[in-house]
């Protein structure tokens, strides 16, 4: 079932979060969010963009949220995209059922265009991404760095409208 999240989400949201922090990168972040971090975040994404969960016999097993891709004002119409899965529940087309319905969101919105940000290499996400019809728009060399080496990121843009 996929749902609007609530900040009763968080809790669970930021131990899937917090399993990428520690183990990979599709996120660049290196410290672990507290629920209560997280329930702040949530909140603030919440209350311009749609954050959706996947539940699965009452426990949360992913999650996809829209959020601001820049702050000035000419960026409106553009957002920044993001799923993450619980570790066990990837290939089972829970990324795909979320993000359908975070897009249709999205199309109801003044949005033309999402971006997302994907670590490389992570061929999961570039699939998911571009079976959407994304299409890579960017490749950052070394920009981050995690885990003791440097990380590139590439950054693949879709247009609704």
């Amino acid at each position: 079932m996929i749902r609007l999240a609530t900040i009763n989400d968080a809790q669970q949201v930021s131990e899937i979060y917090n399993h990428y922090i520690l183990h990979e990168i599709a996120t660049l972040e290196e410290v672990v969010l507290s629920p209560e971090e997280m329930g702040k975040r949530m909140m603030d994404y919440l209350s311009r963009f749609p954050w959706t969960v996947f539940e699965e016999n009452g426990h949360v097993v992913g999650y996809a949220y829209a959020s601001q891709w820049k702050s000035r004002i000419g960026y409106k119409h553009t957002v920044e995209s993001s799923v993450y899965l619980h570790k066990d529940f990837g290939g089972k087309g829970i990324g795909t059922a979320l993000y359908k319905d975070l897009f249709s969101r999205l199309e109801k919105m003044d949005i033309h265009c999402i971006m997302a940000g994907i670590g490389q290499p992570n061929e999961a996400s570039v699939a998911l991404h571009e079976k959407f019809g994304f299409r890579q728009a960017a490749l950052y060399k070394e920009i981050g760095k995690k885990f003791g080496r440097w990380i590139d990121v590439g950054y693949w843009q879709l247009l609704l409208k």
